[in-house]
């Protein structure tokens, strides 16, 4: 079925599509003392591919797990699943097979509800956390090769956290960027393919900002004109604990911040523990070419870093 956009204005074009790529957005390193860097990242994925996606994210969490994360007190979040002591805890012993390893998960994690509902010790083993913490590095690694069987894209903006920050309320650079690229990404698509940017929600004042803005860039500047031909420029919102593949953006922005590096000004180390992960967001990434400074077949990533966030006229 075709969906039909129309509108009186000029300005703002008709769409007319049958399928669509929607881009799930969310950020990592906000804190910017104790991250290396700040990342803006977004999956892309088909419309018709994402509900296929989440059952089969929730039919992994169940078979690894036992359980939906989001039952318990363990979320689908990265710093719960991906911090230093998952790994510290997974290599104090050599991998367990995967029943009793499902079996021991099962019981730590049931244990750990009991002690909640007690407010008393959970009494888990030495071999139960390392179970579980065995269970979330292998979930995860099979999370993003669900993804790259469903054909998800990674888009990412990585700014350093020494980087210029603009004065104005222009939209940041790291938005105008990744936006670049998933309109590029588009234009190798067919040509009734649109984007729709889907953010994590975020406060509500932010919210309207971040709105404000990407209406103002779509709208006031030639590029972004041009891109909204390709890209909805009004974003959707959603609670991240309700939309699966806003979590796997926010997996996707961790791994980005901690252990992906290229090029000579990605200087900060990386977590080497997450080497093998970093590699198959890598392998996610989307590279295309376009004529840049007379160069017809200029590469371009869909990672990109940062290093000064201010507009050419405030520097």
């Amino acid at each position: 079925m075709t969906t039909r956009f129309l509108v009186s204005s000029s300005l703002v074009p008709v769409y007319t599509w049958s399928m669509s790529y929607l881009l799930f957005l969310d950020e990592s390193g906000l804190d910017q003392r104790h991250s290396p860097y700040e990342v803006l990242a977004g999956v892309a994925i088909r419309d018709q591919h994402l509900w296929d996606l989440v059952c089969q994210v929730r039919e992994a969490e169940l078979e690894y797990f036992g359980r939906r994360l989001s039952d318990g007190d363990l979320e689908l979040k990265a710093k719960k699943l991906l911090k230093r002591k998952t790994f510290r805890l997974a290599a104090q012993a050599p991998p367990i097979s995967t029943s009793e390893r499902k079996d021991l998960t099962v019981r730590c994690l049931e244990k750990g509800d009991s002690a909640r509902g007690r407010q008393a010790e959970s009494g888990v083993t030495r071999q139960e956390l390392t179970a579980l913490a065995q269970t979330k590095l292998a979930f995860v690694e099979q999370l993003l090769e669900l993804c790259g069987r469903h054909s998800i894209r990674t888009f990412a903006s990585i700014v350093s956290a020494s980087a210029p920050r603009p004065a104005g309320h222009f939209l940041r650079k790291d938005y105008a960027y990744l936006f670049e690229r998933f309109y590029y990404f588009l234009e190798d698509q067919r040509l009734d393919e649109l984007g729709l940017v889907i953010f994590d929600e975020l406060e509500r004042s932010q919210c309207h900002l971040l709105t404000e803005q990407m209406a103002l860039y779509f709208r006031e500047t030639a590029k972004g004109r041009l891109r909204a031909g390709r890209i909805i420029p009004e974003p959707f919102f959603v609670h991240s604990e309700l939309t699966t593949a806003i979590q796997i953006a926010d997996l996707v922005a961790y791994i980005v911040c901690w252990g992906v590096r290229f090029g000579s000004a990605m200087v900060e180390p990386r977590r080497e523990e997450l080497e093998s992960l970093a590699d198959l967001v890598c392998q996610l990434r989307v590279r295309t070419t376009r004529e840049i400074m007379g160069r017809p077949d200029h590469p371009i990533w869909s990672f990109t870093f940062i290093d000064d966030l201010r507009p050419r006229e405030e520097r």
